[in-house]
């Protein structure tokens, strides 16, 4: 499988930071709004404008970035301003935002894959899904041990104008890099949003740890193992 790839993407939440997806996004819309509360907005209006922004972001369609989305939607529906908003809740994702470690297992296995690869000389992409500022989503990587350096590409909402499964998310990153499909690799736990890749040529490995299959697809259809399972796969192939 490796010896054809130069690059290879990874999804990170569930992926390479093993996470309770579910509890996850519990836990952050909480925090958000106990936040909001902290700041003194109006947190039923902030939980709507949220709620707002991340459906529009979910289905942008590339005529602008996700966060140039996000805050258009935001302050349609709070009337608060969004940049004035994101200043103020920028701590936030380097304070409040880091308990939310206790719903994610981080594994050393990820820093191995990547290190092993690295020395490979493949490139490496994190593409996770970009509907988190920057901050946000160094936060998490950190917590898997990763950082920016280790990657050609790490996908947020301040540089994207898709997000998942939509193919012009993956189209973004292919141009950006001028990278050729056929020699790439998408590893995620996602059916629906990572294994989509294939509809453009790329070859993918289906994470199934905290697997996330809500159409019930056969797992056959795909290359697929846990993460210590790839982890194998990688160092016995570099």
């Amino acid at each position: 499988m490796i010896s054809k790839i130069d690059t290879i993407l990874f999804d990170l939440d569930g992926t390479l930071l093993p996470l309770d997806q579910d509890r996850f996004a519990q836990g952050y819309f909480e925090l958000f709004a106990k936040q909001s509360a902290l700041l003194g907005y109006d947190v039923k209006v902030m939980g709507k404008g949220l709620q707002a922004g991340l459906c529009a972001m979910m289905n942008n369609d590339g005529s602008m970035t996700n966060k140039e989305r996000f805050d258009s939607v935001f302050t349609s529906v709070t009337k608060y301003d969004a940049q004035e908003m994101n200043e103020r809740f920028l701590p936030f994702y380097e304070g409040m935002f880091e308990s939310l470690i206790e719903y994610a297992a981080p594994t050393p296995l990820s820093r191995t894959i990547v290190d092993t690869l690295a020395s490979g000389g493949c490139r490496l992409v994190l593409a996770t899904n970009p509907v988190f500022p920057r901050a946000g989503t160094l936060t998490r990587m950190r917590w898997a041990d990763l950082f920016e350096d280790d990657f050609a590409c790490v996908t947020t909402y301040e540089d994207f104008s898709y997000s998942k499964p939509h193919l012009g998310y993956y189209r973004e990153i292919v141009d950006r890099l001028n990278l050729d499909p056929a020699r790439c690799l998408m590893v995620g736990n996602d059916v629906v949003e990572d294994m989509v890749v294939l509809e453009m040529g790329m070859h993918t490995y289906l994470i199934t740890d905290c697997l996330i299959n809500p159409q019930n697809t056969p797992l056959s259809l795909f290359r697929h193992g846990s993460l210590e399972a790839f982890a194998t796969e990688i160092l016995h192939e570099y």
